[in-house]
């Protein structure tokens, strides 16, 4: 009885994801991607795969726990997240899509250097500084099921790509001109018209009747403190570009980004990456050989 509880479980999980994977109309999942190794040799090409293969695996379990912690990360461990953020709602259409924070090559790239804390890090250790910063709370233990389960997606949305190589075609976040002069006033005008109506006219985010979280909040108490990357000008700036503001596009999963100028993300980004939010313990361990960004708030 017990197994026969735990898959239609999973088969219930399945059909909801597949049912939200579906209304996205995303037709970049569709296109086969060239994959090149460190030398720039072409070595296959990959393909976002389809939900439904899942269940083909041993872990499917764990692949969709692992799916729906990324969905669902301040419901389902409120005690590791302090801000009203999921980790999709920063990683796009659940890490699948060009130029919003996709997984895709997310557990082939690691161990990867992070130029923040100038060391190699693992993937575990990343998604706890995700944990600590965008999400302002507490890392999960490294070999815990919560954290074994968010890496087992990762691994399966990236079958197929070989370790230490990339889908070249799969962007992570658009160019952005950083020489150019943010304008928060005007940028504050940018945020009334066209990002007040989802984020909230004091940037409080957009919770449902269950306090759950449609859209999260981009400054205040319940926001990603300060040691985020969305708190940077131009680090957010590139992620407002290429994916917002939403419903502008007919042709693009939920209508992802094109409108915004250079100078229109820039400005809009210097706006509420600048309202108060919450600081951030170790930051003066970031940068130890003072090679920061000249848009690092700290």
């Amino acid at each position: 009885m017990k197994r026969m509880t735990q898959g239609l479980a999973v088969v219930s999980l399945l059909v909801l994801s597949s049912a939200i994977a579906a209304e996205t109309g995303n037709s970049f999942l569709l296109d086969k991607l060239t994959v090149k190794d460190k030398e720039g040799n072409i070595v296959g090409s990959y393909q976002v795969p389809k939900d439904s293969d899942i269940l083909k695996h041993e872990n499917a379990e764990q692949i969709l726990y692992g799916k729906r912690l990324l969905n669902e990360t301040k419901r389902l461990l409120p005690d590791n997240v302090g801000a009203m953020m999921n980790c999709n709602s920063c990683h796009v259409d659940q890490g699948k899509l060009q130029y919003g924070a996709p997984y895709i090559n997310t557990y082939s790239s690691f161990p990867q250097f992070n130029p923040r804390s100038e060391k190699v890090m693992t993937l575990a250790e990343r998604i706890n500084g995700c944990f600590r910063r965008s999400m302002n709370g507490k890392p999960l233990p490294i070999e815990g099921k919560e954290m074994q389960a968010m890496l087992a997606y990762m691994k399966w949305l990236g079958e197929g790509i070989p370790m230490g190589a990339k889908a070249v075609e799969v962007v992570n976040a658009g160019p952005i001109d950083m020489s150019l002069t943010p304008n928060p006033e005007r940028g504050k005008k940018i945020y009334a018209a066209q990002c007040a109506s989802c984020h909230g006219e004091n940037g409080e985010g957009l919770k449902d009747q269950q306090g759950d979280i449609i859209f999260p909040p981009l400054w205040g108490d319940e926001s990603f403190n300060i040691g985020a990357g969305l708190a940077r000008t131009y680090k957010a700036a590139s992620f407002v570009k290429y994916n917002m503001p939403m419903g502008m596009s007919k042709t693009k999963p939920w209508g992802q980004g094109g409108w915004m100028s250079d100078q229109d993300a820039v400005d809009v980004s210097e706006f509420f990456t600048h309202m108060p939010r919450p600081d951030f313990e170790g930051k003066e361990n970031d940068w130890p050989s003072g090679k920061k960004p000249k848009d690092a708030r700290y």
